[in-house]
């Protein structure tokens, strides 16, 4: 295991500046998730602390070594990637023990530490046979298998699970965790995809052009996003966005939308100010007419077993809503929605930060 520290990282390339000044630190034993937009940098980053791209400024460091000029081979970490990179004409254990062959290990050690990695990721039965024999999961278990052998200080994804379908990605990240649970090696795992982050993480980082707009852990980015960006990036379905203004109510601070008006005991924005107001789908509720907060238009259901998602217009504005499978029954054309004010959230219309408020 062993810490990984950047330190003002930058990356060029020419004259264009992809990576801006990152800092971040990554505990010994720490599974972090690098999620954000196709383009945002995370790919750049991870293969940065590979070794497979030049850092331009800044420091890296993993343990107490600084590793900005040591070779791939030199920094003690194994990268898994999403093709996979199999001999074809190799073996499972062949593929497995490649690297220790190269490394001029012995062949009883090759065979030993083989052995213990297919024990682990249940490819014990499949050794003799060749990746053109098996399946899509059970290729990246190999690529895994490859990594694992050496026992690497650090384990690098990157998004490993996308040539997947929706099941066997599933299967592969309850592998995956339980291999982290077992070996507890520091782990930096690069997806597009915000739910692989939630599940497998310690700690989700997120990006947006070459930066990080926010990191912690999963449940600390779903309830508290420091911004629109996070707030609309991490949850599924996606947060709900309504504009709205702060106007003076009755009793104090209120929010002006399509909807209606929501008293505010506190806000830390100035009258006037544009806002948008978040609503995750989980969070709206039915309701009784003169219980409501704003009633909508319902105009598509996504029955999904175990919950239906309502998609619902208000004004000329998508409204999703989650509700579970048996309150989809006979709905009206038009529903009565409440919410808790405690689950709301609020941002500047303009700069997308994160306003504070009280209800």
């Amino acid at each position: 295991m062993a810490q990984i520290s950047l330190e003002k990282i930058v990356k060029r390339y020419g004259t264009v500046e992809t990576i801006h000044g990152v800092d971040l630190e990554i505990g010994n034993g720490e599974f972090v998730a690098f999620v954000g937009p196709s383009g945002c940098g995370k790919s750049t980053m991870l293969r940065m602390i590979a070794g497979l791209e030049d850092i331009t400024g800044g420091r890296l460091k993993i343990g107490d070594a600084l590793v900005n000029d040591v070779e791939p081979r030199g920094r003690d970490v194994a990268m898994v990637f999403q093709d996979y990179a199999l001999y074809p004409h190799m073996t499972v254990g062949q593929n497995i023990g490649f690297g220790l062959k190269m490394r001029g290990e012995k062949p009883e050690v090759i065979r030993e530490k083989v052995a213990e990695a297919a024990g682990i990721l249940q490819l014990t039965d499949l050794l003799d046979r060749r990746p053109g024999q098996l399946s899509g999961g059970q290729r990246q278990r190999v690529a895994m298998g490859r990594a694992i052998v050496r026992k690497p200080k650090v384990f690098l994804f990157d998004e490993p699970l996308s040539n997947l379908d929706a099941k066997l990605r599933v299967e592969m990240r309850t592998q995956i965790k339980r291999l982290h649970r077992m070996l507890r090696t520091t782990t930096i795992y690069v997806t597009h995809d915000q739910v692989e982050a939630m599940t497998l993480a310690d700690r989700v980082v997120v990006l947006r052009k070459g930066e990080i707009v926010q990191h912690g852990r999963p449940l600390e980015l779903y309830e508290r996003p420091n911004c629109r960006f996070v707030a609309e990036f991490i949850g599924s379905p996606q947060m709900n966005i309504l504009p709205g203004e702060v106007i003076a109510g009755d009793r104090g601070p209120a929010l002006s939308f399509a909807g209606g008006v929501i008293a505010l005991d506190h806000i830390t924005a100035a009258r006037g100010t544009k806002v948008d107001i978040g609503l995750r789908p989980e969070h709206l509720l039915l309701s009784l007419p003169h219980e409501a907060d704003f009633s909508v238009e319902v105009d598509v259901l996504e029955e999904l077993g175990s919950d239906t998602v309502a998609i619902c217009m208000l004004g000329g504005r998508e409204i999703t809503m989650r509700m579970g499978a048996g309150d989809a029954l006979d709905l009206p054309k038009v529903i009565h929605l409440r919410f808790d004010r405690k689950k709301l959230h609020v941002f500047d219309a303009q700069s997308g930060a994160r306003i504070e408020f009280t209800a």
